[in-house]
């Protein structure tokens, strides 16, 4: 039986091209932890389920640009919009929203 912690981890692996090993960075877990998520055998605290919200999140918004390798690669790149940080470390931190704006400057660029 899938949960909704489950639909969403397969889709972050389907439309941001992460693996469980990068959920697993962002929730600081074990990427047994995160198998657990995805076979429905386990459940993350509600606070980790933040995180994989504003993840899938910002994965939602990066797939209007790029496809799911690109989207990954995004998330780990530093950026100078970002101070040279890297988006999936901010998103690890509970800064999704500072992540979130350089992604609305790429679209108000791409749509002016």
């Amino acid at each position: 039986m899938s949960t909704a912690v489950a639909r969403i981890l397969d889709d972050l692996r389907q439309r941001g091209g992460l693996k469980g090993s990068d959920v697993a960075n962002v929730t600081a877990v074990s990427p047994a932890t995160v198998s657990r998520w995805t076979a429905g055998s386990a459940s993350p605290h509600p606070k980790t389920q933040l995180l994989i919200s504003d993840l899938r999140y910002v994965v939602d918004r990066l797939t209007e640009f790029y496809s799911p390798e690109e989207t990954r690669l995004w998330l780990y790149a530093k950026h100078p919009l970002l101070e040279g940080a890297r988006a999936i470390e901010l998103i690890h931190d509970g800064q999704a929203d500072r992540v979130l704006g350089v992604i609305e400057s790429l679209r108000d660029s791409t749509y002016s």
